[in-house]
């Protein structure tokens, strides 16, 4: 195990205190919130919701103290219903990771959520006329693995021609 030079800081460290002052300031969120939001939101809602911004009250209450913000969250359609009836929990969720009751109330807006899209790496299957020219282009190669890897290299080239399909 190698232990960091004196002195030396991570990346990610230097990163998010640059980010975290501007989430403060434009949307009171930081980004370990950000970063732990799919095992706060849990399972069901991780993959359809974001927060957003956090509007924090102004002031205080009648005794000058801390008073709880909205959390304002990105849902996906009809998802944001079950999220209605799950934000009790949801809430205390998000409290718990703060440590102190820091959301009273939940605000949702139905949006999508970007997510990364995994594609396919196998093109479809060639056919009819593109099938048969690819084909005749390999007539040569005896190697398998050569054949193999100029077939998939083919059919991702010709596939997106707009030929074959």
């Amino acid at each position: 195990m190698s232990y960091p030079r004196k002195g030396a800081k991570q990346i990610s460290e230097l990163a998010n205190g640059l980010i975290d002052p501007v989430l403060a300031r434009r949307a009171g969120i930081n980004t370990a919130l950000l970063g732990s939001w799919s095992e706060i939101a849990g399972e069901d809602f991780a993959d359809c919701t974001r927060p957003e911004k956090i509007a924090w009250a102004r002031g205080g209450d009648e005794t000058g103290g801390f008073r709880p913000g909205v959390l304002t969250i990105a849902c996906e359609g009809a998802r944001a219903l079950f999220l209605t009836h799950a934000q009790g929990e949801l809430i205390q969720r998000i409290n718990s990771f703060f440590g102190f009751a820091a959301v009273h109330q939940i605000r949702i807006v139905q949006k999508p959520v970007s997510q990364t899209i995994r594609r396919s790496r196998t093109p479809p299957p060639l056919k009819g006329e593109a099938a048969r020219k690819l084909e005749g282009m390999m007539e040569g190669i005896e190697n398998d693995k050569l054949r193999q890897a100029i077939q998939r290299l083919g059919t991702a080239v010709m596939g997106k021609r707009g030929s074959g399909r």
